[in-house]
């Protein structure tokens, strides 16, 4: 009973010893952090006493020296008939200012944009931006640390809508470089420089599921540094170029497939007897129309730029054979009006035959009609009467059957032409116009080699 009791105790013992030691160490991680909290107040204090955010880092001793990267997180959509693009980038920027230097538990310290308004930060704008817009919800998207020798990053999140020059001679097998420029606002190089973070391929990263494309290929980006001048000094430009190459499928669909069956159908039309007016006549009207439809939608979402593009070429081209297939039916339709048919054979001399065997007919009968009445009766008068009167009737029955074979159901050797001629050149003229654009290099104009 005595062992009982004896056990029950010391579980007790250690028990509260346990508790003891935990509330120990609680209430010793509670006082040190108290005192980091005090020391991390006293530090920052200690920075902010006398710091004139008014004034640059290396004022009157040095350039100050901005290092820059990007981080893309959503890139597009991107508008051709306003020439420009929308992108939304972690945007960081990394300097040194020796006035920040501390020494203290921590080696960085954290802090968000409320520190951020009260030291200095480059003035960094964009050149080429339309509008650019600083996410504030649920807080400003800043972030701001301090390393112990005075070295800051400071992290934003921007949506940038900036231009993007566009030249669509070769559209819609075009591609684009859509710059992304900025620099500092107020200081010229002599006080304010920047330069990438890390290599050219490295300094501007795109989320591996960023595009937000439906008509390009993002197929790369590149940097580059630029300096350019104005009436107040020397400014240092940071660019990206973001590599674009369009995709043809829509516009195959809803443009070059419409194109060659409308083109293909006049063609049906030289198949089509030369007496069947009507319906040569809706073929060739009808693709004029939809030519002409099809080549004011395909204008719709291009802006309106002075040159031709790849599509207006191909779309003329098909106007042209549409047209001409109209054209055609016409010449066949002029030479059948007036009996030509076009066929190897020769009309106007057969209708000469039958004049002068009709002028030859009626001599003879006004001949007969003239000796009738000093003629005696005889048996064989009548006979030569009858066989002279009956030769016109007979001449006209051997002429019918010749009339017959003129029929004008022949077929014109304009048609037979034309139904070779016309598609061997559309093809050809296909074959030529695609093997051209699509081996075609990309050629991106105002481009700045990569440094």
């Amino acid at each position: 009973m005595r062992g009982r009791w004896s056990s029950q105790s010391m579980s007790v013992l250690v028990s509260l010893i346990v508790l003891w030691q935990t509330r120990s160490r609680a209430d010793s991680n509670s006082t040190r952090n108290s005192k980091d909290i005090t020391t991390f107040t006293k530090i920052l204090d200690s920075l902010l006493d006398g710091y004139d955010n008014r004034l640059r880092p290396g004022l009157g001793d040095r350039v100050t020296e901005v290092k820059t990267d990007i981080y893309v997180t959503s890139f597009g959509p991107v508008s051709d008939t306003d020439m420009e693009y929308t992108v939304d980038v972690f945007f960081r920027q990394s300097w040194k200012d020796e006035r920040l230097k501390f020494h203290g538990p921590m080696n960085i310290l954290p802090l968000n944009n409320l520190m951020a308004s009260k030291i200095w930060t480059p003035d960094t704008f964009f050149h080429n931006g339309k509008k650019s817009v600083a996410h504030n919800m649920t807080m400003p998207n800043k972030l701001l640390r301090i390393m112990e020798d005075g070295t800051l990053l400071y992290t934003m999140r921007l949506t940038v809508q900036a231009e993007c020059p566009m030249h669509l001679e070769d559209f819609p097998m075009d591609s684009h470089s859509c710059p992304l420029k900025f620099g500092s606002y107020a200081y010229t190089k002599t006080e304010v420089t920047y330069i990438w973070t890390r290599n050219a391929s490295q300094s501007v990263d795109v989320a591996a599921d960023g595009s937000r494309l439906n008509q390009y290929d993002l197929v790369g980006q590149t940097v580059g540094k630029e300096t350019i001048k104005s009436s107040t000094g020397e400014y240092t430009v940071m660019t990206a170029h973001f590599h674009l190459k369009r995709k043809i499928g829509y516009f195959v669909i809803q443009t070059y497939l419409p194109c060659i069956m409308t083109v293909i159908l006049s063609q049906v039309s030289f198949w089509l007897n030369r007496e069947s007016v009507p319906a040569r006549t809706v073929f060739g009207v009808t693709t004029v129309l939809t030519m002409t439809t099809l080549s004011i939608s395909a204008r719709n979402s291009l802006p309106k730029v002075a040159y031709a593009t790849a599509m207006d070429w191909f779309i003329a081209v098909c106007y042209a054979f549409v047209f001409s297939a109209l054209i055609e039916f016409a010449t066949v339709n002029y030479f059948t009006k007036r009996g030509w048919a076009w066929d190897g054979k020769s009309v106007v001399n057969d209708k000469k035959k039958e004049a002068a065997v009709m002028k030859k007919n009626n001599a003879y009968a006004v001949a007969v009609a003239n000796y009738a009445p000093n003629i005696t009766k005889d048996s064989t008068l009548p006979t030569i009467s009858k066989c002279a009167l009956s030769e016109p009737n007979k001449t006209s029955a051997e002429t019918k059957p010749e009339q017959n074979k003129k029929t004008f159901n022949s077929v014109s050797k304009i048609d037979r032409i034309s139904r070779i001629m016309f598609p061997v050149l559309f093809g050809s003229f296909n074959l030529v116009y695609w093997a051209t654009y699509l081996n075609r290099e990309p050629v991106i104009k105002d481009m700045d080699p990569s440094k």
